[in-house]
């Protein structure tokens, strides 16, 4: 884990790590199961956009993750750039709720 403890950090551990866990769940979750192309996978989320949100929501829990490690290691001007990133994602999966 990172030891810096500064704002921008955070945002971009918040923004990324989502993108991991995305990356992640179509590797371990998705292809091994349904034999899907990444593209096509991409596809079937833009078919079906009322996955989107529930997606997004799986991709935000390592963003509680490392949330949690950086509060412990009590690096805290970084895990509030972190929540800041995941309370955006929350107003955008409530958006998205919305909008579907």
């Amino acid at each position: 884990m990172l030891k810096k403890d500064n704002l921008q950090l955070g945002i971009v551990l918040g923004l990324l790590t989502p993108l991991v866990m995305f990356l992640g769940y179509y590797y371990f979750v998705i292809k091994p199961h349904n034999n899907v192309s990444f593209v096509q996978f991409l596809g079937i989320l833009k078919d079906n956009r009322q996955m989107i949100p529930k997606l997004v929501s799986i991709c935000l829990l390592l963003n509680g993750v490392v949330f949690y490690l950086y509060t412990r290691e009590r690096l805290d001007v970084t895990a509030k750039g972190i929540f800041l990133v995941t309370m955006l994602y929350a107003i955008c999966i409530l958006l998205l709720k919305l909008i579907n």
